[in-house]
């Protein structure tokens, strides 16, 4: 199979890719992925507790490398399968491309303080149109969102784009975005890409550094982006350097345009794009949506597509989220550690925890040392150098939430239902230094299948936030 498809007709020439030969590959490729699931399905029927030990923990081993392969090569098939027709094989396409600002955290990712609109076009791809989140404005009237997210999420929901995605259900999201552009500037919407700062690191590792025009540069702003420094600069260092917001908003506009253009004039090689790509799509760092209803039946079965129901969701799936209550860029100086802790039970259900600890590493005089477009400034009632988090925590359908507790004692918290799963909601407020660990315990888990966590991505590397699950060594 993979002589059947080559990376390198991914790489852009003269901003056009070759589709041809993908969509050549790709019936070969879906035919070998269906035969390698179908044979990882009929390994796992089998009842290894009936097999000798020389024959079980083989079969054990090779169970657990082909779900790893199967997973892979699931990838590789639905890529091969949505790729040549998002990228306008049969009609041009454009997709509204969300760039999150993870300094003020958002469930998916960050505020989409940056907008671009790309057009493809039988492999042409082009940056047609590039816009901010605070020029685009109120939405009035409002997006329609359903009652179930704005319960939760308020109706900030359909009322702007820096909001839409304050649920982590990123369908939802990329329809309100789609709606909100569309009304604004009119056209057509056919999909939505949302990424973050790090996943413009991951593309300037497959790049390389890239120079930027150092006429009006500020002081203490580099003249080229690396991939070790572009995230610093876009969510900390900007707002040292500017000090108006459409300044700021000029600024990461121009850096992601810079790292389009190279995209496009084939300076990266396929295999190192894909690369790139996939380490971002592991770290839940990029989601795709589609108005085209082929294309979002294959993104809403799996996690590129962001949505928290469906089988990419089944099992025992829980979910911890972030939204910023500081209003300003404060997130940039919040660590975190997230970790999922079965429980023993003996009621015939399963138990877990969810562990969250937040650490606000600001400097001690943060409210007088930092800019106020980082502090916030009071404005919504955080005082200057603290920060204020809403933590979202998602579990699996049917189970329920017991209780919550933030640093030992038991604290109230919202109690909501999202798509069949329950939702715990609980603010923290941390000042310069301070630390604050919350755990929601759930029960009734009634799904058998091992236990999943996401978690919002940040400025920080995914392995320090999202810790190894603790499974509990339970009796029968």
């Amino acid at each position: 199979m993979a002589s059947s498809l080559d990376w390198n007709q991914l790489r852009p020439r003269n901003g056009k890719l070759d589709l041809a030969p993908l969509a050549a590959s790709s019936p070969a490729i879906l035919s070998a992925a269906n035969t390698l699931d179908l044979t990882y399905q009929r390994l796992q029927l089998i009842d290894s507790s009936t097999l000798v030990a020389q024959v079980a923990n083989p079969l054990a081993g090779a169970t657990k490398q082909l779900g790893e392969l199967n997973q892979a090569v699931a990838t590789v098939a639905n890529t091969a399968a949505l790729l040549p027709s998002m990228l306008g094989t049969s009609e041009a396409r454009n997709y509204l491309v969300l760039v999150q600002n993870s300094a003020e955290v958002r469930a998916t990712g960050g505020l989409p303080g940056a907008l671009a609109v790309i057009r493809v076009d039988d492999g042409s791809i082009e940056l047609v149109a590039q816009s901010s989140g605070s020029a685009l404005g109120k939405s009035d009237p409002p997006v329609v969102v359903d009652e179930e997210q704005l319960a939760i999420y308020s109706s900030r929901l359909g009322k702007f784009i820096g909001d839409v995605n304050l649920t982590p259900d990123f369908p939802t999201a990329a329809r309100t975005a789609k709606a909100m552009w569309e009304d604004r500037h009119g056209g057509s919407i056919d999909g939505v890409v949302a990424i973050d700062p790090v996943v413009l690191a991951h593309l300037l590792d497959a790049s390389g550094p890239l120079p930027l025009s150092s006429s009006g540069l500020p002081a203490g702003l580099p003249s080229e982006l690396t991939s070790q420094n572009v995230v610093p600069t876009l969510l900390s260092d900007v707002y040292r350097a500017f000090g108006t917001n459409e300044a700021q908003d000029e600024y990461f506009a121009a850096a992601s345009r810079e790292v389009f253009q190279a995209l496009a004039s084939g300076r990266v090689s396929g295999p190192a794009l894909m690369a790139s790509l996939s380490r971002s799509y592991e770290e839940n760092r990029l989601h795709v949506w589609s108005a085209h209803n082929r294309d979002q039946e294959i993104l809403g079965d799996i996690p590129l597509g962001g949505a928290i129901s469906g089988p990419s969701n089944g099992g025992a799936s829980f979910g911890v989220y972030f939204n910023d209550g500081t209003g300003a860029k404060m997130d940039y100086f919040v660590r975190r550690t997230v970790q999922l802790e079965q429980v023993c039970s003996r009621d015939g259900y399963s138990q877990y925890r969810v562990k969250i600890a937040l650490t606000n590493t600001a400097p001690a005089n943060a409210a007088t040392s930092l800019p106020i477009a980082v502090t916030g400034d009071g404005r919504f009632g955080t005082p200057p150098g603290s920060i204020q988090t809403n933590i979202i925590a998602y579990g699996p359908a049917q189970s329920l939430i017991d209780s919550m507790t933030q640093d030992g004692a038991k604290v109230s918290f919202g109690s909501h239902v999202h798509s069949g799963r329950p939702v715990g909601v609980h603010a923290i407020r941390l000042a310069p230094g301070e630390t604050t660990s919350v755990e929601m315990a759930f029960v009734k888990v009634v799904q058998n299948a091992a236990p999943s966590l996401t978690v919002t991505p940040t400025v920080e590397a995914v392995k320090d936030v999202t810790l190894p699950t603790l499974m509990a060594a339970c009796s029968a």
